[in-house]
C-alpha cells in the first residue's frame, strides 16, 4: 500500500510543497507481521470463528489418528486483543501424541503464500505449522536448536531472537514452492522464504525431507511424492492458540520464493 506525505514549508510568504511518495511501512505492502490483513485475492482459512474452522479444516487421517469429528479444538476469547481464537490443545493429543488430533485444511495446495499467527500460553508450549502437510515450521517455546522455534525442522537454524515470547502473538509469513518431479523422481527440492514477526529469517531455503516418520505428515518415513497437501496445524497437548490464517495460491515457475 502506498502512502503520500505532503510537507508544506512557509518562509517569507513563499510556500513550497513537497510530495514524498513511497511506502512508509514496507511490511504493510507485503502483508506481513502480526495482525496483517489478508489481500483481496487471498482465502481466509481461519478468522476466529467456529463456522470457518469447521468449513475449512478437518482432522488429518494419519495412522495415529485418535480424535473424531466434530473438531475438538476449542474456540476461546483472544487473551490479548478482541475477538476469538482456536486452542490446539485437543484432548486426544494429551502427552504430546502428535498425529492423534492434528487438523489440516480440506483444500490441498502446491505453491502458496501463507500467513499464520500463534500465541504460546505456557512455557514449553509445542505445536507446528506444516506446509503441504509435509514440511514443519516449528512452534516450540524454549528451543533454539534446529528442532526449535521458527526452524524448518531439523534443517535450518532457529531464528529464536525473532520470537516475541510467551503470551504474545507471533506471525509466520511464508512463500512456499513445492518440490518438482520428473517421471516420479524429484528434480527440484521444495523451497520456502519465511518472515518471522516481520523479520526475514529464511530466504529461498531448500527443504530436503519430511521428518518425524509416518505419524508426522504426508510421505513421512517414505519417498517424497508429487501429491499436493493441506496446511496442517499440530496438536501436541499444549495450549497454543491460532488466529488470522490466510493463504494465496501461487504458480511459481522458477525456484525462487523470496518476497
Amino acid at each position: 500500500m502506498k502512502k503520500f506525505l505532503k510537507i508544506v514549508l512557509r518562509s517569507t510568504g513563499i510556500m513550497v510543497t513537497f510530495f514524498l511518495v513511497g511506502s512508509l511501512n514496507g511490511q504493510e505492502s507485503k502483508h506481513i507481521g502480526v495482525a496483517a490483513k489478508a489481500p483481496n485475492d487471498a482465502k481466509v482459512l481461519f478468522d476466529g470463528s467456529k463456522a470457518l474452522l469447521d468449513k475449512n479444516w478437518t482432522y488429518w487421517e494419519g495412522p495415529r489418528l485418535a480424535a473424531t469429528l466434530p473438531l475438538k479444538w476449542q474456540i476461546e476469547k483472544d487473551p490479548v486483543d478482541t475477538g476469538t481464537v482456536v486452542n490446539s490443545n485437543d484432548p486426544s493429543a494429551a502427552g504430546g501424541k502428535y498425529g492423534a488430533a492434528d487438523i489440516v485444511t480440506k483444500t490441498k495446495y502446491r505453491d502458496f503464500r501463507l500467513h499464520v499467527e500463534f500465541l504460546i500460553v505456557k512455557e514449553g508450549g509445542n505445536s507446528g505449522v506444516y506446509l503441504q502437510n509435509r514440511y514443519e515450521v516449528q512452534v516450540l517455546d524454549g528451543d533454539k536448536t534446529k528442532h526449535g522455534m521458527g526452524a524448518i525442522i531439523n534443517e535450518s537454524e532457529s531464528p529464536y531472537d525473532a520470537y516475541n515470547g510467551i503470551g504474545k502473538w507471533n506471525a509466520y509469513d511464508i512463500t512456499f514452492r513445492a518440490a518438482r518431479f520428473k517421471n516420479g523422481i524429484r528434480s527440484e527440492k521444495a523451497r520456502a522464504t519465511l518472515y518471522f514477526n516481520g523479520q526475514k529469517v529464511h530466504e529461498n531455503f531448500p527443504i530436503d525431507k519430511v521428518w518425524g516418520g509416518i505419524n508426522s505428515g504426508l510421505d513421512g518415513g517414505g519417498d517424497l511424492t508429487d501429491t499436493p497437501g493441506g496446511i496442517k496445524l499440530q496438536a501436541e497437548g499444549h495450549d497454543v492458540l491460532y488466529r488470522n490464517i490466510w493463504i494465496k495460491e501461487l504458480n511459481l515457475k522458477k525456484a525462487e520464493t523470496d518476497f
